[in-house]
């Protein structure tokens, strides 16, 4: 799968502040669905063995495979490239217009026999991933035949993943060898050479969840496994977006407040803030809010939370805009576990489209997990040394937890001090290996007025670098357009796409 983040070749910063546009989504994109919605099952008149609920058999039913004359499908139905093309709208940047859905897998085992080498390392890489964090991964070298074997001496997980490289009929065969040792309710993946539907629809009616055809990829191989255990109740995942100080005093927290707040006014998206800065967090205070300890009283009863109780919890900024907020008091150690930090924003996501979390510049457990389990990673720096040096350190350590996943995105901040040597961005992204998404203006008169009035960027100085820049951040992390209004100027909030002036070149 083809990487839109990956480093490439700079080009000169013609503007004030510079744009990676990464995020677009190609010409012709494919709109996916669901493969079992387009596939009427065919019947069988015996009940075959089933590894989940059997469904009802139509009576006097033929099966396909009874038939003496194998006709293809009438419809012209691939499963595999379903698969795929779902893997790639799951992980891949969504085109503005739309957004995928995240992937939520609960705390799960999963066995997986393989048989061929490149299936054995796919499915490592793919227990690596942070979308798979909370369950726990067994590899073991072996088809249909080692799971048979070790499932007569020893329970079996809530989901195997098992690999028959044989031709289809062998490959019924050892399915119902598995079933028969195979404890009710577990899920079972086929990872089998034959692209054919009547192999697709007679696994599925012996009660297989899914059918994948090798070589398969690690995202393929995640988003089968997310399909699986989503939950029907709950509409949709929020994606989080992290943001994160190289140093102290860069502005992570400003940026992401404005960048959020952009989110939900320009482009029109219901957000959610979410400051973890527990003794130190500025969000009520850029937002002129006087909160309850909001943050504070979900990480102290984490299992207890709910819709109702969160909704309590936050205060409404605007129509699209809540603020979990810190309490900003030193009366607490605030020795919480990462598990709760980890629940928290689980039970956060389910409330809005997109979460912003707001972290602290100090380094700890909870800070690595989040970091690496955020769906996108902002690090905001400054153009200094130390600012380099512990900008690589986290994109090293992010890259290194996150193999699946695009890089952190690089936002360089108070850009222009007048007086101070600064590192040039172009220098700065080389050292780093990753081009600079977008470079704000320093301009302390405009920055300094909005925190003092409790007012955004965007209501402040509407007209400034700074507003324009974090309208688009906003476009950038969400991967949404700013809708265009009908009557509106080009270059107005709400007119013709800011993206299209931005790269004009200079005569």
């Amino acid at each position: 799968m083809s990487n839109a983040f990956a480093p490439r070749p700079f080009e000169d910063f013609e503007d004030e502040f510079d744009l990676d546009m990464g995020y677009a989504a190609a010409p012709g994109s494919i709109t996916t669905h669901d493969p079992m919605s387009a596939v009427e099952p065919a019947v069988d008149p015996r009940q075959p063995l089933q590894f989940t609920a059997p469904a009802v058999p139509a009576p006097g039913a033929q099966s396909a495979l009874e038939s003496p004359i194998l006709q293809p499908a009438a419809e012209a139905f691939n499963p595999v490239g379903e698969l795929v093309a779902g893997a790639a709208a799951a992980f891949s940047p969504p085109a503005p217009s739309g957004q995928a859905a995240e992937v939520s897998i609960p705390r799960i085992a999963i066995h997986v026999f393989a048989e061929r080498q490149d299936t054995l390392a796919a499915a490592e890489r793919a227990g690596q991933d942070r979308r798979l964090a909370r369950a726990t991964t067994q590899i073991r070298i072996g088809g249909v035949a080692a799971a048979v074997e070790a499932y007569q001496h020893e329970p079996t997980p809530p989901l195997i993943i098992v690999e028959c490289m044989r031709d289809p009929q062998t490959l019924l065969w050892e399915v119902d060898q598995l079933a028969e040792v195979c404890d009710a309710g577990t899920k079972v993946v086929v990872v089998g050479a034959t692209n054919d539907i009547l192999l697709f629809r007679e696994l599925m009616r012996r009660g297989v969840s899914e059918y994948l055809v090798a070589p398969i990829q690690p995202l393929q191989l995640i988003s089968a496994i997310g399909g699986l255990f989503a939950d029907p109740a709950q509409p949709f995942v929020g994606r989080s977006i992290a943001f994160v100080g190289a140093r102290g005093g860069s502005g992570s927290s400003s940026v992401a407040h404005n960048t959020a707040y952009a989110m939900s006014e320009r482009v029109g998206a219901n957000t959610v803030i979410v400051d973890y800065d527990l003794p130190f967090g500025t969000a009520g205070l850029d937002f002129n809010q006087d909160p309850l300890s909001g943050v504070a009283d979900a990480l102290s009863q984490p299992d207890r939370l709910d819709a109702t109780l969160l909704d309590r919890m936050m205060v409404r900024c605007t129509d699209k805009l809540s603020l979990f907020a810190a309490p900003a008091t030193l009366d607490t150690d605030w020795e919480i576990t990462p598990d709760a930090f980890e629940e928290v924003t689980t039970q956060i996501r389910s409330t809005a489209p997109f979460v912003v979390l707001d972290l602290p510049h100090l380094w700890s457990g909870w800070m690595r997990r989040t970091l690496i389990s955020a769906d996108e990673v902002v690090i905001v720096a400054t153009p200094d040394l130390a600012s380099l040096r512990n900008a690589k350190n986290m994109i090293d350590l992010i890259r290194q937890g996150r193999p699946n996943d695009a890089p952190p995105r690089l936002v360089l901040n108070q850009v222009g001090v007048p007086g101070r040597p600064e590192i040039p961005a172009k220098e700065f992204g080389n050292a780093l290996g990753v081009h600079p998404s977008l470079l704000i203006p320093f301009d302390a008169k405009t920055f300094g007025a909005a925190a003092n009035n409790g007012q955004m960027i965007l209501d402040s100085g509407a007209r400034s670098k700074a507003a324009e820049a974090f309208q688009t951040l906003a476009q950038i992390v969400s991967h949404r357009e700013i809708p265009m209004l009908p009557g509106a100027k080009a270059g107005k909030p709400g007119g013709k796409s800011m993206l299209s002036g931005l790269f004009k070149k200079k005569s």
